[in-house]
């Protein structure tokens, strides 16, 4: 939910992954599902993909990322990694910089995790085919429950959002913003 991906100002602004983000709503529906979340109690944390100056921990290599020097996105202290100002942060959320696709590599995602006591994940993104897939399947393996907002993922497409919807159902289980209950 960093700018870089999601903001209409953002380099995603104007692409197909902006007009996904856009058409399903993606913000708002974070939103009431950070609310709610909160009102029940429910830690709530905030992923983003992020390099230092001179992008040292980018991989040359990586079909995803090696462009990010050149678009210059994905700059640590940068509006492109901040989260999306309508998504309210708070003190003690968990914060995550990654460098890589899924959240819990080379992260202190366990650790924030472990220390709370957390046993269940709630998970939304952007995007489908990649972070979420990534987060839903690292935390399956890692004895996670997994739970997928769906109406609250985008992919670059609605064809490839559904595809990575389907695939995912095996690893969790699937809700909307609207029908999750947080405190079941």
């Amino acid at each position: 939910m960093q700018n870089d991906l999601v903001h209409a100002d953002g380099p995603n602004g104007k692409s197909p992954m902006g007009e996904q983000v856009r058409a399903r709503r993606i913000l708002e529906n974070t939103a009431v599902a950070l609310k709610k979340a909160r009102d029940a109690g429910i830690a709530v944390g905030f992923v983003r993909v992020g390099f230092s100056q001179g992008y040292p921990e980018c991989p040359k290599n990586s079909p995803v990322f090696s462009g990010a020097p050149k678009a210059g996105m994905f700059q640590l202290g940068k509006f492109g990694t901040e989260i999306h100002p309508s998504l309210e942060q708070r003190t003690g959320d968990v914060q995550v910089t990654k460098h890589r696709v899924s959240p819990f590599y080379s992260t202190t995602l366990m650790a924030q995790l472990s220390a709370q006591g957390i046993e269940r994940i709630y998970c939304s993104g952007v995007s489908t085919q990649a972070v979420v897939q990534a987060t839903v399947r690292d935390g399956h393996d890692r004895d996670f429950e997994m739970v997928v907002l769906e109406d609250c993922c985008a992919a670059h497409s609605e064809q490839e959002h559904a595809n990575s919807m389907g695939s995912l159902a095996r690893f969790c289980k699937v809700t909307t913003s609207a029908a999750v209950d947080f405190a079941a």
